[in-house]
């Protein structure tokens, strides 16, 4: 599904002087099986902008197309249901435990499909499935997701979006409070996701999950998109003017450089490519 903002600007707030602009002439694509990490300072519009994804926010200015859907201010011209667009494109929030509300995590995962038509027999084949995808296996099925952790409240809803079968996958933070195992593991089903041809979007603050994970990246500031493009392209430039860290592994491959080593960047995603990197010229050079 192709996504577009065509000059977006969002308000909150009725009227002046309680208007706060958001979101100022957002205009970029985000391309269909990408996955594309959105970066920038809190408060710069980043939630904001991916709850016009699926019409949770109405733009104040401007349109949003996502596939056939259209979500504007312009009634004439907006999807008249956006119902089905939420089936479409999921959005886990960042603090996900609040979007839980049934009595067992099974019922719970299974509750979009079943709202979307799908018969509860078959829903709750889904929410196994998809809840085994998260990490969550039987025991889980019929315990409250009130008395869960949580790190795996956070599984139960986003298996809870996986099990509604979506073209696109937003994730808010995803990795917030997880320990680096619960971060290898959750990142790896997002990237098993991406490559079985979902698009993966993810709001984060970690530059190393970007460098690590993202084939596009977006970075907001004050409500602007001031970049967007490639990962390496980003990090190869100063990012101190957009308030980001530079990643780990660029800081490492920075110093290699200088002692003479030199790398395909595009060819450049973990540890163990630099390792097969430096080893590979190593051999070249003997």
């Amino acid at each position: 599904m192709k996504l577009k903002f065509n000059h977006v600007d969002f308000f909150y707030g009725d009227k002046a002087p309680n208007l706060f602009q958001a979101l100022s002439d957002i205009d970029c694509e985000i391309k269909e099986h990408s996955f594309t990490c959105i970066v920038g300072h809190t408060g710069c519009g980043k939630s904001t902008l991916i709850q016009q994804l699926n019409g949770l926010l109405i733009p104040s200015k401007g349109s949003v197309f996502a596939g056939d859907f259209v979500v504007s201010n312009n009634r004439k011209e907006r999807a008249k249901k956006l119902k089905p667009l939420r089936q479409k494109v999921g959005i886990v929030f960042q603090f996900s435990e609040y979007q839980l509300f049934e009595n067992t995590v099974e019922e719970d995962v299974a509750f979009g499909p079943m709202n979307f038509g799908v018969k509860k027999e078959d829903a709750i084949k889904l929410a196994h499935e998809n809840l085994l995808q998260v990490g969550l296996n039987e025991s889980f099925f019929k315990k409250s997701p009130f008395d869960l952790s949580g790190g795996e409240r956070r599984r139960v809803a986003i298996a809870g979006i996986m099990a509604m079968q979506p073209e696109v996958i937003v994730l808010d933070e995803p990795t917030v409070g997880l320990d680096p195992r619960g971060v290898k593991e959750m990142m790896a089903l997002f990237k098993k996701l991406h490559e079985q041809g979902t698009t993966i979007i993810v709001v984060t603050h970690d530059m190393n999950l970007v460098y690590g994970y993202a084939s596009d990246v977006i970075v907001m500031d004050h409500g602007k998109i001031v970049y967007q493009g490639a990962p390496n392209d980003l990090f190869n430039q100063s990012v101190d003017a957009y308030s980001l860290e530079t990643p780990m592994m660029t800081k490492l491959i920075q110093k290699l450089e200088k002692k003479g080593y030199k790398f395909d960047l595009s060819k450049i995603s973990s540890l163990d490519d630099v390792v097969d990197a430096i080893a590979k010229q190593r051999r070249d050079s003997k």
